[in-house]
């Protein structure tokens, strides 16, 4: 399903989109032709088999990977040759598959310190934490919307994995961005926990767009807006929850032999 990205990438509801995305090693593309866009505010699903290209397309839209061919527009402009540190000061922030904590430190602490980087002033770090006022109280009202008060004083080792990518999602948020992209949120969590993680995620701000990659199809159904299905690095199918999980060609590749991946 092709969109017409000249006019997605001129809409100022697109928050973020990619023309013609592509990108191959030698002989292997990993995603071919993409073209994508992610409303203001939206609530989106990224789904596919094993091997369909998600993790590869996110690498593209944050700068981890350069593509081979095609744009990424964040609201219209071309970022497609902007590193990953410039697209996070423009307002892309992402999490990973594994977890990329600071162990040995408190919830707070690491909070505080993603604040810190955000303002160039993590050589502040070891100063007192009362001369961190401003800091610390937004890095105290981060915690509060992830639901982790309770854990705000324990080092981030000692917490449940859920809680861990709780923690991550507010790393994520420190830096103040307008898009936010979880890469499976919910990976190594058990089944109650994730339904938690997802619930919290639902909550976050509406004028944050939030694009996620997650294989169990319960939260997808019941957490997105819209769904957008990648297999064999191309766009099969995106619509609505219900149109998606309808289409048959969605089911082949869920109940017929793809892997979820």
């Amino acid at each position: 399903m092709r969109a017409d990205t000249s006019i997605l990438s001129a809409d100022a509801r697109i928050a973020l989109a990619t023309e013609g995305l592509t990108k191959a090693w030698g002989g292997f593309v990993a995603n071919s032709d993409v073209n994508f866009s992610l409303r203001v505010g939206a609530r989106h699903a990224l789904i596919g088999p094993n091997g369909a290209g998600k993790t590869t397309f996110i690498n593209m839209l944050t700068g981890v990977l350069s593509p081979t061919s095609g744009r990424v527009l964040l609201s219209g402009e071309d970022v497609t040759n902007d590193p990953q540190e410039k697209r996070v000061r423009k307002g892309i922030a992402r999490t990973f598959q594994i977890n990329n904590l600071f162990p040995a430190l408190t919830v707070l602490e690491s909070v505080l310190l993603a604040i810190l980087e955000r303002r160039n002033e993590a050589g502040h770090w070891f100063r007192p934490l009362r001369t961190h006022v401003a800091e610390l109280e937004e890095a105290l009202d981060l915690i509060s919307k992830l639901g982790l008060e309770a854990q705000a004083g324990e080092e981030v080792h000692t917490l449940a994995y859920g809680k861990q990518r709780l923690v991550e999602i507010a790393l994520a948020l420190a830096t103040r961005p307008r898009i936010l992209l979880l890469d499976e949120p919910a990976a190594g969590i058990p089944a109650g926990d994730s339904s938690e993680v997802f619930s919290v995620i639902s909550k976050l701000p509406s004028e944050i767009s939030i694009l996620f990659i997650e294989h169990d199809m319960d939260l997808v159904r019941r957490f997105s807006e819209c769904i957008t299905v990648l297999v064999g690095g191309k766009i099969l199918t995106q619509g609505t929850p219900d149109d998606v999980m309808s289409d048959p060609r969605v089911r082949e590749v869920y109940l017929g032999g793809g892997g979820h991946g």
